[in-house]
């Protein structure tokens, strides 16, 4: 994947906003003594670089937003390459299915696919990786997991929408 300066400077800022959302604003609410669920708002600035720039760019602007977040902040936990996976998928998913379309998305598409990649990733993947960690089990952290989502989702769809609708219109030189 080669880059162009422009590009690199977009992702290297999503990169930057992501970690400061995930390390510095992030809220860990511990289930069952353990820190096993992050509310922070880190995952939308990887899903807007891939469908801004593709699933290539949003999978890198992932993994590098995960790698250089824990070298700043830890959150006191021990480094888990599957937290890396996830956070690469964040990007790469909505770049595979909106990036083509990103000119003309609608509500329901990016909702679509923010729902899609949140199950696969935060319920799921995230889930697993926290059981293995902690050795939780992994129907004990998933009711509280699923309901964090209630208010996540609604939130990185609206904003991943906007903010979508608001780069188009700075591409094309017209006002939202």
């Amino acid at each position: 994947m080669k880059l162009k300066a422009r590009t690199a400077a977009n992702l290297g800022l999503l990169t930057a906003v992501s970690i400061v959302l995930t390390r510095i604003f992030g809220v860990m609410v511990p289930i069952s003594g353990v820190g096993a669920l992050r509310l922070s708002f880190g995952e939308i600035p990887l899903m807007l670089a891939g469908v801004l720039f593709g699933p290539e760019a949003g999978a890198l602007t992932g993994v590098a937003a995960d790698l250089i977040g824990y070298m700043i902040n830890s959150h006191g936990g021990p480094y888990f390459p599957g937290f890396t996976v996830s956070s690469a998928l964040v990007g790469f998913i909505p770049g595979m299915l909106l990036f083509k379309k990103r000119k003309d998305l609608t509500a329901v598409q990016v909702a679509a696919v923010v729902l899609i990649t949140d199950l696969i990733t935060g319920v799921l993947m995230n889930t697993l990786w926290v059981s293995i960690m902690y050795g939780q089990g992994f129907f004990v952290l998933l009711p509280l997991r699923l309901l964090a989502r209630l208010v996540t989702l609604p939130l990185y769809t609206v904003v991943v929408f906007w903010a979508n609708r608001a780069y188009q219109a700075h591409l094309s030189g017209s006002t939202i």
